[in-house]
C-alpha cells in the first residue's frame, strides 16, 4: 500500500496532472452552475477529449475533477436563482435560496463552499482508508462472483426510478443489455445483430450512446421549450457581498458537516445510491434531529439546511468511486459514464487495479484532496463574478452542445454511421424523457452487459454449466441479494398501497 501511495503521489503531483485537476474543477464548476446541464452531460462530452490525452492517469484525474467540480458548483444556481444546476443540489435550494432572498447570498455561498470542501475532503480520506480493504476482499472473487456482482449492480437500478417506476427502470436496463449484444460475441468471433451493417461489427460506441442519452436530449429540449433557457428572476445576482460567517454559525455547521460527510460517504459507496439520495437524506436527518427552534428555521434560510446536503452530496460523490475502482460497479449514472471512460482508456476497474496499476488508483484518490482545495480557492474569491455567468440565456449553449456532441461521436469511431446513430438514439432518448423513463439504467445495462456475459461464459466453462451457482456460496449469496433488491421495492410499494386502502376503508 505504501509503495502504491508513493507512486500515486509522484503521479498526481506532476505539472500535467495538477493542470488537469485545475482544468477539470473549473469546467465542472461552470457546467454545474448551469441548470439542467449536469455532470453526466459534460463528462459524456469530455470523454473524447480525455481519450486524446493518452495518459490514463491524467484523463481520469480530469474527468474526476469535472465530476466533483460540477457537484461543487451546482449549489451556486440553487442558492442564487432557485434553479439547481444538478439534481444533488436540489436540497441546497430549500434554505439557500431563502437566505439569498434575505440579502445574504454571500453567506449562503460561503457555507455551501465550506461544507462542500469539508465533505469532499473527508470523503477522500475515507476512500483512502476503505478502498484497499474492499479491494483485498474482492481479490477472493472469481468469474462466478464477478457475474453475480454484475447482477447485483444491475438489480440496484431501483434507485434510479421514482415511486412506482421500478418496472420502467428494469425495462430500460434490459434494453441496455440487448444493445450490448450487438457486435462480435464473447464465445464466437462472428458478428451478431448487425443487420448487415459493417460499421456495427464492433458494436455501438459507448461515447455515441452516452452523448445521445444525456447531451443531445438537453439541446433538443432547449429547442422545443425555449422557456427552459430562462435562468434569472430579475434579481441582481452579480452583486454579492458579505461572504463571512459568524463564530456561532461556524459552531452550528461543524457537527452537521462531520455527521453528513460520514453518512454521505457510506451512502455513496452503495451501488445505485449516489449524491442525490445522500443530499436529501442528509437534509431530512439534520432537520429531524434539530431542536424545535432550529426546525422552524429550516426552509427559511437555515445554515444547517445548506451545510447538510452540501457536505453529504460531495462525500457521496467521492464515495461512489469505491465500488467503481475496486469492484467495477458504477454507483450512479455519472459513475456509469466514468466506468465506460475507464474501459475506453484500456483500464480495467476492479480488485486488480490497485495491484496492477497502483499509480492510476492512488493518483485519482490523491487528486481529490488537491481538487477540493482548488475548488475552495477558486470558488470563494470568484463567487461575485461567477454569479454573472447565470445571466447568460441557456439557448446560446445549443450550438456548443451540438458541436461537441457531433464531433465527439465522429472522433470516437471515426465513421459517419456514428452520427446517424447519435441522432437516432438522441431522438429516442428525448421520447423516453417525455415518457418519464430513466436513462441511467439503460447506460448501466449497456456498460455492464459485456462484463456480465464474459464472466458468465467463463464461469460456465469452468464449472461445466450453471453448477457454479450452488458450488460457490458467495455467488449464491450475491444472487439472492440481487433478487431481494428487485423484489423489495415492489413489496414495500404494495404494502404502502394496501395500508393506504385500509385507512381509506376505515374512514
Amino acid at each position: 500500500m505504501l509503495e502504491g501511495l508513493l507512486a500515486g503521489l509522484s503521479t498526481a503531483f506532476t505539472f500535467t496532472n495538477i493542470m488537469m485537476v485545475i482544468g477539470g474543477c473549473l469546467i465542472g464548476t461552470f457546467i454545474g452552475m448551469l441548470p439542467g446541464l449536469g455532470p453526466m452531460s459534460i463528462i459524456a462530452i469530455m470523454i473524447p477529449v480525455a481519450i486524446t490525452i493518452g495518459d490514463p492517469s491524467a484523463a481520469l484525474i480530469l474527468l474526476a475533477g469535472v465530476y466533483y467540480g460540477a457537484v461543487f458548483g451546482g449549489s451556486t444556481s440553487s442558492i442564487l436563482i432557485n434553479a439547481p444546476g444538478v439534481a444533488s443540489t436540489v436540497a441546497t435550494s430549500f434554505d439557500g435560496y431563502p437566505l439569498a432572498r434575505k440579502g445574504q447570498a454571500g453567506k449562503a455561498l460561503t457555507v455551501a463552499a465550506i461544507a462542500s470542501f469539508s465533505g469532499g475532503t473527508i470523503g477522500a480520506i475515507l476512500l483512502m482508508v476503505f478502498a484497499p480493504a474492499l479491494a483485498s476482499v474482492a481479490l477472493l472473487f472469481h468469474s462466478s462472483e464477478y457475474f453475480a456482482l454484475m447482477v447485483v449492480g444491475l438489480s440496484a437500478i431501483a434507485a434510479f426510478a421514482g415511486t412506482g417506476q421500478v418496472s420502467k427502470a428494469l425495462l430500460m436496463t434490459f434494453l441496455g443489455l440487448m444493445m450490448a449484444t450487438v457486435g462480435e460475441g464473447v464465445l464466437f468471433n462472428a458478428p451478431r445483430f448487425t443487420m448487415g451493417v459493417m460499421d456495427l461489427q464492433s458494436g455501438f460506441g459507448f461515447i455515441t450512446l452516452a452523448m445521445a442519452m444525456f447531451a443531445l436530449p438537453e439541446a433538443i429540449f432547449l429547442v422545443l421549450d425555449p422557456g427552459r433557457s430562462k435562468t434569472g428572476d430579475g434579481s441582481d445576482s452579480g452583486k454579492i457581498k458579505n461572504l463571512r460567517i459568524t463564530r456561532e454559525e461556524a459552531r452550528k455547521i461543524t457537527p452537521v458537516i462531520g455527521r453528513q460527510s460520514l453518512q454521505g460517504f457510506f451512502i455513496g459507496v452503495l451501488p445505485g445510491a449516489g449524491a442525490t439520495i445522500a443530499s436529501f437524506l442528509g437534509y431530512a436527518v439534520e432537520r429531524n434531529i434539530a431542536s424545535k427552534e432550529e426546525q422552524e428555521e429550516f426552509g427559511k434560510g437555515s445554515v444547517k439546511g445548506i451545510a447538510a446536503p452540501e457536505s453529504a452530496n460531495n462525500a457521496a460523490c467521492t464515495g461512489s468511486f469505491v465500488p467503481l475502482l475496486t469492484l467495477g460497479i458504477p454507483g450512479s449514472g455519472t459513475t456509469a459514464i466514468l466506468l465506460g471512460a475507464l474501459i475506453a482508456l484500456n483500464v480495467s476497474p476492479g480488485p486488480r487495479l490497485m495491484v496492477d496499476e497502483p499509480q492510476i488508483f492512488w493518483a485519482v484518490i490523491i487528486s481529490m484532496y488537491l481538487g477540493n482545495l482548488v475548488l475552495l480557492i477558486l470558488n470563494l474569491p470568484l463567487i461575485p463574478y461567477i454569479a454573472k455567468v447565470l445571466a447568460v440565456p441557456r439557448n446560446y449553449l445549443i450550438p456548443f452542445i451540438l458541436f461537441f456532441t457531433l464531433m465527439g461521436a465522429y472522433i470516437g469511431q471515426n465513421n459517419a454511421t456514428e452520427l446517424l446513430l447519435l441522432v437516432g438514439f438522441g431522438i429516442c432518448a428525448t421520447l423516453f424523457r417525455f415518457a418519464d423513463y430513466p436513462l441511467a439504467p439503460l447506460l448501466i445495462g449497456f456498460i455492464l452487459g459485456p462484463l456480465l456475459e464474459n464472466n458468465f461464459s467463463r464461469a460456465m466453462q469452468l464449472y461445466d454449466g450453471i453448477g457454479f451457482v450452488w458450488e460457490r456460496p458467495m455467488t449464491l449469496g450475491l444472487l439472492i441479494l440481487a433478487v431481494m433488491l428487485v423484489v423489495l421495492p415492489g413489496y414495500r410499494a404494495r404494502r404502502a398501497r394496501l395500508r393506504a386502502e385500509g385507512v381509506a376503508d376505515g374512514d
